[in-house]
């Protein structure tokens, strides 16, 4: 079965292009438009990694990824990582998703082979 991650971005271009990067390496896609929307995922499914923007209508990244956070079938314990996908360069956003529970991050624009390397480092 192929492992399986969820995208929470307002952008479609980036969607898109994270989409198509990690269907072509062989994983399945679950795609949200902002952190409310990808709640309707949060069911108790298998989702092996969450990558979510900072900045989005609805719910911004750092609220999703604390709600993430308090769900019991996603918490850090249960390693479901989520990635940090931003334009921000500020210390202190990362820091405060960190503290919200975010794995690690990745700066847009990305290239493709460093995202699917930050994949690999943080899946299981």
């Amino acid at each position: 079965m192929n492992k399986s991650i969820l995208i929470v971005d307002d952008s479609e271009s980036i969607r898109e292009v994270v989409s198509f990067t990690l269907e072509n390496a062989g994983y399945s896609v679950l795609i949200s438009n902002d952190g409310k929307d990808a709640l309707k995922f949060l069911d108790g499914r298998k989702i092996d990694l969450i990558i979510t923007d900072l900045h989005m209508p609805e719910m911004d990244g750092i609220s999703l990824i604390k709600e993430v956070r308090r769900n019991p079938d996603y918490t850090p314990y249960t390693r479901t990582p989520i990635l940090f996908l931003t334009t921000e360069s500020q210390v202190e956003k990362k820091m405060e998703a960190k503290e919200a529970g975010a794995t690690g991050w990745i700066v847009k624009p990305f290239v493709p082979a460093k995202l699917l390397e930050a994949l690999n480092k943080v899946m299981r």
